[in-house]
């Protein structure tokens, strides 16, 4: 028997009384899709054969396989009592802190065979509130630490708030029901409260929750928000097809087994986060420790710790860029004190770790050095986006070429095209997969447009059709829109082919969508958003503004503005104030690369 309480089920602006009594398991609910077709094993069925293995680690303790896959069922079988038993494919917003929470309310999202769609806790009301409208989300799922980021942003959801005793596996049953008893918020006057009162079901527990298999090899996992070079971010969908084999291809490349033990203090909105350091190693019944956030002494702290017995002992760590910075940082100012220190940094990491990663940015050649200085380990550099996955990356055992991103992953193509100006058809330069790379025309040191094929590549860009057809020539590939050679055995990404694109802290930012947050602002008449070269971010986002205000520009107050209404790293980190009109071509578009060579020389010659 498992005991299970939820405190609230909120509605907006709803007269109808829905039950939240938690009702018996029973079979009926485990649907029987009627199209055949290549099964997909989903990943909290896969967890059954580890039921009893650790699967995360996090701030509130340890949790088996067996006790998230308990708690997802039941969450899912609530997400159904308000959906309705026959209702599939309905839009779940998340908003979960990095531990339990987040994995318990993604495998009941899939359970009750519905869409993920995974918020992040650091964007601005105005940022969660366009992706839960756009993606039409039926309900909110958030935990009671992070309702006020729900308050201003509910019209018309169902909201179901999971207090922190539903996954905490420490303390009794009924003193989790007393503290909960004890906790009355009141998350929005105009929310109506469906129940007051804590809600405590005896269940029959049973394994076999979820739809049939069949069902899942049809059907759509998670829409994922990245920006666009145009317009709002776009919600990428992913099928559970994609998700499937965007783990398998690195399941093969990286070796994942059950014995794996990752670090994981990526954001979970991003396929880095979500695909790379969680799902991957959860499908092969390894163990996640989850940090709540990035923090260098943290990771250190989990890198360095022998307290920890062997068999669980971190082995596996994947961040970004500005994270290798920041550690290194940490390392250099106040970890090494003695020789003898750095000899131990060294020893232990070449021990205990096998494999460490970097990805979503490109990778400076200095951290690169330092860090296999400090560590031993040559960073593994692997090349991805949202609608793809990971499609490139190096070997985990072999040569690892600074700046260069490897090769095909298996089940993936790509090739290097160029397109003739105002034309469709494209020329390909080479061609490749996992087994090789042969040129078609032209040879080493051409570059062009790099596309990729194969079943990692997402569905369609949700509500958006026409923004889908865009993306992909006319065989199917998808146009990943940056710049690529192949030289010496292995792909590099020289850059973006749109000037649009800022690769900074791992995120790809649309420089237009920052520009239309500015362009709202009463005393900017013009801007043009850019990024300039950084060691530590890869790229900073530099805006050059306009400004038609009476008292002088303050970059200070400005930036509380933007954090206001953006995404903390949409925020421009530099901020220029310039008299006259901004270069424009003779089509009216601004000349951003004549901007970079005027007032950020540094920047320029660079693709």
């Amino acid at each position: 028997m498992l005991q299970i309480a939820i405190r609230r089920v909120w509605l907006l602006h709803s007269h109808l009384s829905h039950s939240t009594q938690w009702q018996r398991l029973s079979k009926k609910w485990i649907h029987k899709s009627a199209i055949k077709n290549s099964s997909v094993l989903p990943i909290f069925r896969k967890a059954l054969q580890y039921e009893d293995n650790i699967a995360i680690k996090d701030q509130h303790g340890e949790h088996t396989y067996k006790q998230i896959h308990r708690l997802s069922c039941q969450l899912a079988w609530q997400m159904q009592n308000l959906l309705g038993e026959d209702s599939v494919q309905q839009r779940i917003a998340f908003l979960c802190p990095n531990d339990v929470s987040y994995v318990i309310t993604q495998w009941a999202t899939w359970m009750a065979g519905h869409i993920a769609v995974p918020l992040c806790p650091r964007h601005p009301s105005p940022e969660l509130e366009y992706f839960v409208r756009d993606s039409d989300a039926s309900i909110i799922v958030t935990t009671s630490d992070l309702t006020h980021k729900i308050k201003p942003i509910i019209s018309g959801q169902q909201v179901i708030v999971l207090e922190e005793f539903f996954f905490k596996p420490s303390a009794p049953m009924e003193d989790k029901v007393q503290e909960v008893s004890d906790q009355v918020q009141e998350v929005s006057d105009s929310v109506q409260e469906v129940s007051d009162s804590v809600q405590i079901v005896d269940s029959n527990y049973q394994e076999e929750c979820g739809r049939d298999n069949e069902f899942y090899s049809v059907s759509d996992a998670m829409i994922i928000y990245t920006s666009g070079t145009t317009g709002p971010p776009k919600g990428v969908v992913l099928s559970h097809k994609n998700v499937l084999s965007q783990m398998s291809c690195l399941h093969q490349a990286w070796v994942w087994t059950s014995g794996d033990t990752i670090l994981h203090c990526l954001p979970l909105h991003h396929v880095h986060g979500i695909v790379n350091a969680l799902l991957c190693p959860l499908y092969v019944g390894a163990r996640v420790v989850m940090l709540p956030n990035f923090s260098a002494p943290s990771v250190w702290s989990e890198l360095l710790s022998l307290d920890t017995p062997v068999q669980s002992r971190v082995n596996l760590f994947m961040a970004v860029p500005t994270m290798y910075a920041k550690l290194i940082e940490e390392y250099e100012n106040r970890l090494i004190k003695t020789a003898r220190m750095q000899d131990y940094v060294k020893s232990v990491c070449t021990q205990n770790i096998r494999l460490m990663v970097s990805g979503s940015a490109a990778l400076p050649e200095p951290i690169l050095e330092r860090w296999h200085q400090i560590t031993g380990h040559i960073l593994l550099e692997r090349y991805g986006m949202t609608e793809i996955g990971m499609a490139l990356s190096n070997p985990v055992k072999g040569t690892r070429k600074p700046g260069f991103v490897g090769n095909p992953l298996p089940g993936v193509e790509v090739c290097i095209v160029k397109f003739p100006p105002g034309s469709e058809k494209y020329e390909m330069i080479c061609y490749g997969d996992s087994q090789s790379t042969e040129f078609i025309s032209g040879g080493d040191n051409e570059s062009g447009e790099l596309l990729v094929r194969g079943p990692n590549v997402f569905k369609e860009y949700w509500k958006k059709p026409q923004a889908t057809s865009n993306a992909f020539t006319l065989d199917s590939w998808f146009k990943t829109g940056d710049t690529a050679q192949y030289i010496d055995g292995a792909y590099k990404i020289l850059g973006r082919t749109s000037v649009d694109i800022i690769k900074s802290g791992g995120f790809k930012i649309s420089a237009l969508d920052i520009e239309r947050h500015l362009l709202s602002h009463p005393n900017i008449s013009d801007v043009a958003v850019v990024g300039i070269p950084d060691m530590t971010w890869g790229q900073k986002v530099a805006a050059v503004i306009v400004w038609a205000g009476e008292e002088p520009l303050d970059p200070l107050e400005l930036q509380a503005w933007g954090q206001e209404r953006m995404p903390h790293y949409q925020v421009p980190s530099v901020i220029m104030s310039v008299t006259g009109d901004l270069p424009r071509n003779n089509m009216g578009k601004v000349n951003k690369k004549q901007i970079l060579k005027d007032l950020f020389p540094e920047s320029d010659g660079l693709p």
